[in-house]
């Protein structure tokens, strides 16, 4: 099984859905799972605009997503949550990827994943983003994590502080992981 981890975030020192997109990733290896790993600041695309794919196609960094999206079972996906939503960035991707026939993310299935320093824990941005990703027909895993507090719910070693969010990180994991088994076969 090959699971696509994207984190929904640029070049943002500290980035804490980065973070916890990274422990994901340890978690889901430490299950046997093969992993490829991106940032969408390594995947660069202009603003949308259908006038210029029609006149030059698609840019690079969407065909690499592309690629990328193909080659995977499932996808992990963090994001932040910018006033309540989805940051531009991520958004910009989804569009430039939604134009392909086929639409990669079709039939995917995949966990959504947040962080922030709030209470809520970018929680509202991950509402946000299941419309789109679910109007592609990705289905969208339904329980989902987000980590209030974020600032400081790391320790040293990349891990969570409190152990029982930790299980619940793990446990949400295996129930995706499982469910990505299954229908894949």
């Amino acid at each position: 099984m090959r699971i696509f981890a994207l984190a929904g975030t640029l070049k943002r020192k500290g980035s804490v859905n980065r973070r916890l997109l990274e422990l994901a990733v340890e978690l889901c290896r430490g299950r046997g799972v093969e992993l490829d790993h991106a940032l969408l600041a390594e995947l660069e695309m202009p603003l949308y605009c259908e006038d210029e794919r029609q006149e030059q196609g698609f840019p690079p960094g969407a065909e690499e997503l592309r690629r990328r999206l193909e080659g995977a079972d499932g996808v992990l996906l963090a994001s932040p949550e910018y006033n309540y939503s989805i940051p531009g960035v991520l958004k910009n991707a989804i569009d430039w990827t939604s134009r392909y026939r086929p639409v990669p993310w079709r039939g995917k299935h995949a966990l959504l994943l947040s962080a922030s320093p709030s209470l809520v824990g970018g929680n509202r941005g991950l509402w946000a983003l299941r419309v789109p990703l679910e109007c592609m027909g990705v289905h969208v895993y339904p329980e989902m994590f987000s980590l209030a507090h974020a600032d400081e719910a790391f320790d040293s070693g990349g891990q969570l502080n409190d152990a029982q969010l930790q299980r619940r990180l793990e446990q949400t994991l295996e129930g995706f992981l499982a469910l990505v088994r299954r229908v894949t076969g």
